[in-house]
């Protein structure tokens, strides 16, 4: 076999298994074949460093155009009054915003990672590898929400320059308004990371950010938001002084080129969304919902059952009784299920935990693309406790499993593209 046919052998493999498997990795999803089409063009050749219209590159008066277009329509979407696609990815777009606001030395307010917090919120992440000093939020671990009258108090009294809401263990929308006038007493910006949401979000389906008193919005494009990966920053801030710091956090403090061949295929995607989003957006939540109460009755420790379980695309589920989050992971992917262990509020940050955490995450938005609704999730639950609780061996499962997955192939809220 030549090098050239192990690649492509390779390639055709992951195809073929990943469509045979029950993906529910909540920060993945699946784009159409108009978003693939616009993808593969071009500009993935192309150079444009700077912004629209003012680059240190020539041959760019055609990604000018698009790169605009995208930034003028996703700010109309999210009611800022800026937006920024050059970002390549999620993390990206919080570092340049950290970049924008911060010196090394300041202090920065987010969640603990156990919380839910994306670990570039953290010291091990973006904000230590920028100097910054993280001072935690206060977080209620039942609930699932930030503790506003207590993180209030903090960040009265650490001062922050920059406040992050948001997580990548997020099952509820977060209170923005709650901290605002903290926020407003100390002269603290608030960024609203939107990574996991933004589909929810863009769609209506989930809460307001800027309405809600964010400044900044950070996030990726490729999770509830079914796009090709990368990053976007949208603002309400002062478009003299503050917008081009951000302008400037990107390029030329981070990124140089920033793969012009996300961008027309972002804005298609943009487009698909406009026409599809709020009818997916709210097949997301249903089956999200519909998932967690079928898993609870199926005998698993379900979180946040006090506020019955979800209200966005993820269920999170306490598998301490059942050996942790990384035996129950492994086992889950030998029956072709796919899901990640994950932190859960209570765990210590501590090598044993991040090893094998108390919980796992899973989320629904790439098999209700594939068309799965609120009955398949009931199945998929008895799948979830045939493995993890009835221990019935993962290989026969599988067989269940690839069977029940040939009938969802297709995917959904997009336009029909003629052969």
């Amino acid at each position: 076999m030549s090098n050239r046919d192990f690649v492509f052998n390779k390639i055709n493999e992951q195809e073929k298994w990943r469509k045979s498997c029950i993906n529910m990795i909540a920060s993945e999803n699946a784009t159409s074949n108009w978003v693939e089409k616009a993808y593969l063009t071009d500009f993935m050749h192309r150079y444009a460093e700077g912004t629209p219209y003012h680059r240190y590159y020539r041959g760019t008066k055609i990604i000018d155009e698009l790169e605009e277009k995208a930034n003028k329509f996703f700010a109309k979407k999210l009611g800022s009054t800026f937006a920024d696609v050059r970002p390549i990815a999620g993390a990206i777009a919080n570092m340049a915003v950290m970049r924008a606001f911060t010196q090394p030395g300041d202090i920065i307010t987010s969640l603990s990672v156990p919380a839910g917090a994306h670990s570039s919120h953290s010291k091990g992440g973006v904000a230590g590898l920028l100097g910054l000093n993280q001072v935690k939020l206060a977080f209620n671990n039942e609930t699932f929400e930030i503790d506003t009258d207590l993180s209030s108090k903090i960040i009265r009294h650490a001062r922050p320059k920059l406040a992050i809401v948001g997580a990548s263990l997020i099952l509820f929308p977060l209170d923005i308004k709650g901290l605002r006038d903290a926020c407003d007493d100390v002269k603290c910006k608030i960024i609203y990371d939107a990574a996991h949401v933004f589909g929810l979000i863009f769609s209506g389906k989930f809460q307001d950010p800027f309405k809600e008193g964010a400044d900044l919005l950070s996030t990726s494009t490729h999770k509830t938001f079914p796009g090709p990966q990368g990053g976007l920053i949208a603002g309400n801030v002062n478009e003299e002084s503050e917008w081009p710091q951000v302008q400037r956090g990107i390029f030329p403090k981070i990124l140089s080129n920033h793969h012009l061949h996300r961008i027309p295929a972002l804005l298609l995607a943009g487009y698909e969304m406009e026409e599809f989003g709020k009818v997916y957006s709210l097949q997301i939540l249903k089956n999200a919902k519909a998932l967690a109460e079928a898993m609870a009755e199926e005998g698993f420790g379900v979180c946040a059952e006090s506020r019955g379980y979800t209200e966005s695309h993820q269920v999170a589920v306490d598998v301490r009784k059942l050996g942790g989050g990384k035996p129950a992971a492994e086992a889950m992917e030998k029956a072709d299920i796919i899901i990640n262990k994950n932190l859960l509020p209570w765990d210590k940050l501590n090598l044993a935990n991040l090893t094998n955490p108390s919980g796992i995450r899973i989320g629904v938005p790439e098999m209700t693309r594939y068309g799965m609704k609120e009955g398949e999730m009931k199945d998929i639950a008895v799948f979830f406790k045939r493995v993890l609780i009835s221990k019935e061996e993962p290989t026969k499962v599988k067989k269940d499993v690839n069977n029940f997955r040939k009938e969802f192939q297709k995917i959904h809220f997009t336009w029909e593209m003629k052969k």
